[in-house]
């Protein structure tokens, strides 16, 4: 009987998902990955050579770190174990390292642990596996979406490889759904099918890089084709994967790896000038339903650490952008958050303040006992005229341009500088000025 004359329902019991079945079989099935697995990289010549360490897979979703464990699987000589996070407890894990005890004493045969989503797993749990690691009795092979700075322990990470998984590149993702078409034994080879080329581009692009996704579509494609169209040749045109895909899926973790690059990635583009960059990275953001207070107070702190007083009021507005939001909230926020992008993406650029202060803050750290010099001390009490406080303080007010050369600093730093500011804006005419009063002072500021 033809597959498509069974219902779904009926489809589903008899095979396994499209995606599973398509799963590499070796090494030279498998699809991306080339900085890792290309001919004579490390973790190729550790599973040739079965001599694999502790090690972590970290990358996004459907970029074939579980499809790899599996294949370690398939060519170790090691007891090969596999646990989900979601789904096991330090009890599953003591049942492994028991079991390892027992096949390293009777066989002295390795064993391998593959842990799936390892971020799942609390500090606690986590910690359950480390004497076993870092004893040699177990080889952990953690796989995880989420930065493992982030989420594992640091002995686990600190005993173990880290190898980043990246997306899927475009050709490689098409060279999977095409294998797909064309396999007869695990795809649908043997049933006349066609894909258009523009739905092709499609599905590459609403993907993202993500293989299990392109697969599972094609799928639904395919089997939803076959039972509207009831012939034995199914066409996949655009339409049908619009229908498919109203959507894509935005990558985005609110509070994983993506929320801080594409955060990362907003704040150098208005570091760096650029409002169109600033503004594609703010919408990926509210897309994907970040908080619009957490992007203001971002702002706020970038209007003063890399504008600063190269224009003044980029703080003002930011400030100003954050109570409002916080006001008005969603939709209408998004227009004021695009004003404050815009405008501090297109302000004068300074970080003297912020580089004064990290100046400021190391010589403290080495001189941290200097004492106030008696002229600048309280006088506000009795008694401190006795003791000297104040004496010799020149009040500037009382001075022609309201300033009069005197050291404000401790015994021994007269002469120090922190702030440095630039040519930038607003801090063009501060500079002229603190050059003039620096220069009196005998600071010598350049």
């Amino acid at each position: 009987m033809d597959i498509f004359q069974y219902t779904w329902e009926e489809q589903v019991k008899k095979d396994s998902p499209l995606a599973r079945r398509m799963s590499p079989r070796s090494l030279e099935e498998f699809v991306g990955q080339k900085h890792l697995l290309g001919e004579s990289k490390p973790l190729r010549r550790a599973i040739e050579g079965d001599l694999l360490p502790s090690m972590f897979f970290y990358g996004p979703p459907g970029t074939g770190k579980t499809a790899l464990a599996r294949i370690i699987a398939s060519v170790t000589r090691s007891r090969f174990n596999r646990l989900n996070a979601v789904t096991a407890g330090v009890k599953d894990v003591r049942s492994v390292i028991e079991n390892a005890k027992q096949d390293r004493s009777v066989t002295g045969r390795k064993t391998i642990l593959f842990m799936d989503e390892i971020h799942r797993f609390n500090k606690a749990q986590q910690d359950a596996l480390l004497p076993a690691v870092e004893d040699g009795l177990l080889y952990l092979i953690g796989a995880t979406t989420e930065n493992p700075y982030f989420s594992i322990i640091s002995p686990l990470l600190s005993r173990s490889m880290l190898f980043r998984f990246e997306s899927l590149e475009a050709e490689e993702l098409k060279k999977i759904i095409k294998r797909a078409l064309e396999d007869k034994e695990r795809g649908f080879g043997k049933y006349s099918l066609r894909i258009q080329e523009d739905a092709l581009e499609y599905l590459v692009q609403m993907a993202g890089g993500d293989a299990r996704i392109a697969i599972n579509t094609l799928e639904m494609a395919v089997l939803n084709s076959a039972f509207l169209e009831n012939n034995d040749k199914i066409n996949i045109d655009l339409q049908i994967l619009q229908d498919l895909l109203m959507r894509k899926s935005l990558k985005y973790d609110r509070t994983g790896d993506y929320h801080y690059d594409i955060i990362s990635a907003f704040i150098k583009s208005i570091r760096g000038s650029d409002p169109d960059a600033a503004l594609y990275w703010l919408t990926r953001m509210l897309e994907a339903g970040e908080d619009p207070l957490f992007i203001a107070r971002r702002l706020v702190i970038s209007a003063s650490e890399d504008i600063g007083n190269a224009d003044p009021s980029a703080l003002t507005l930011a400030l100003s952008v954050l109570q409002a939001v916080q006001v008005i909230g969603l939709p209408e926020g998004r227009i004021l958050l695009a004003q404050a992008v815009t405008y501090l993406a297109a302000a004068p650029k300074s970080n003297a303040s912020y580089m004064a202060l990290n100046k400021a803050l190391e010589t403290q750290k080495n001189t941290p006992d200097k004492r106030v010099p008696s002229h600048l001390r309280d006088t506000s009490y009795k008694g401190a005229d006795l003791m000297g406080h104040g004496r010799g303080y020149l009040y500037p007010h009382d001075y022609t341009g309201h300033f009069v050369p005197q050291s404000y600093l401790p015994e021994g730093m007269e002469k120090t500088v922190f702030y440095e500011p630039g040519e930038q804006g607003t801090e063009k005419e501060i500079t002229k000025r603190l050059r003039k009063w620096r220069a009196l002072m005998g600071k010598g500021w350049e």
